[in-house]
């Protein structure tokens, strides 16, 4: 999902979106400045972010093109050139603390509110995750297997499927969690079509995707439960500077939080990525689908 949406998101730029305009300006006059990381799910909901505030009142917000990685985010959200992202509340709390064990939505949630810097403002999580997940074709899963624990015993004649560093990150922990060692690891690419192709055509027989991938459910894959949490929580949560939003706009982002699940997170990426709708008509869409056009604040 991540490298398929590049050469949408060059194309929507042009459409959709102002241009950074030197990059370290700061958020001034009432001015909501809304950013993203350089993957497509990010973008698309900073449009979502956007329809909400708008809908809310807030009469000037811009959507700036995506900005790169968390390291430049976390910058720009620093030096207010942005005001909002949305981000993934296990990645940002390891991001902010390296040595966290928290794995659970709530333990990342609370650890996160502790450890993150006083100029930033993070909002209610939603219940939608893109995290890493495990997946298996039918076939396998149709041998009772349904959970990371039931494929445990199975792992020594499976072939697994992933990105570069999954063997250095997460090896020892499966093996530790969950007392799983595949017979071998390959590398494939990030959630990307070579993990899918590899694991469809047999290839593979373990792969590890996104959970919001449109590819799952088109595939017929069946994802696993992680029974013992092994991988951290990724919940969607917005990421502002402080004092760049006013109660209103919280509580605006904090409602579309509230009603943005999984499912409906993985339907807006296939609206996005597979159909090639412009983000900006999928937000208004998912607003008004999901009863937050007529809101008052």
């Amino acid at each position: 999902m991540r490298l398929g949406v590049v050469a949408v998101v060059l194309l929507l730029l042009a459409a959709c979106a102002n241009p950074l305009e030197g990059g370290a300006e700061g958020v001034s006059g009432g001015e909501i400045v809304i950013g993203s990381s350089d993957v497509g799910e990010s973008l698309l909901l900073a449009h979502i972010y956007a329809g909400t505030l708008r809908h809310a009142g807030a009469e000037n917000v811009t959507v700036r093109p995506p900005v790169g990685g968390r390291e430049v985010v976390v910058k720009a959200l620093r030096d207010r050139s942005l005001s909002l992202v949305p981000e993934y509340s296990g990645n940002l709390l390891r991001y902010f603390d390296p040595d966290t064990t928290a794995t659970t939505p709530e333990e990342v949630y609370a650890e996160l509110r502790r450890v993150l810097p006083e100029r930033f403002q993070v909002l209610e999580p939603a219940p939608a995750q893109d995290t890493d997940v495990l997946v298996i074709r039918p076939e396998l899963a149709a041998q009772g297997i349904s959970t990371i624990s039931e494929l445990a015993p199975r792992c020594p004649e499976l072939v697994f499927g992933g990105p570069g560093q999954w063997a250095d990150r997460w090896k020892e922990k499966i093996d530790q969690v969950y007392g799983c060692r595949f017979r071998e690891i390959r590398v494939t690419d990030t959630g990307g079509p070579v993990t899918v192709a590899a694991l469809r055509s047999g290839e593979i027989d373990v792969a590890d995707l996104f959970s919001t991938s449109a590819t799952i459910e088109s595939n017929g894959f069946v994802p696993l439960v992680d029974d013992r949490n092994m991988f951290p929580a990724q919940n969607i949560v917005p990421l502002a500077a402080r004092g760049t939003l006013g109660e209103r706009e919280v509580r605006a982002l904090d409602e579309l939080s509230a009603v943005l699940t999984t499912e409906k997170l993985t339907r807006l990426n296939v609206e996005f990525t597979e159909l090639k709708r412009n983000p900006l008509d999928i937000a208004e869409d998912f607003l008004r689908e999901n009863g937050l056009l007529a809101a008052s604040y």
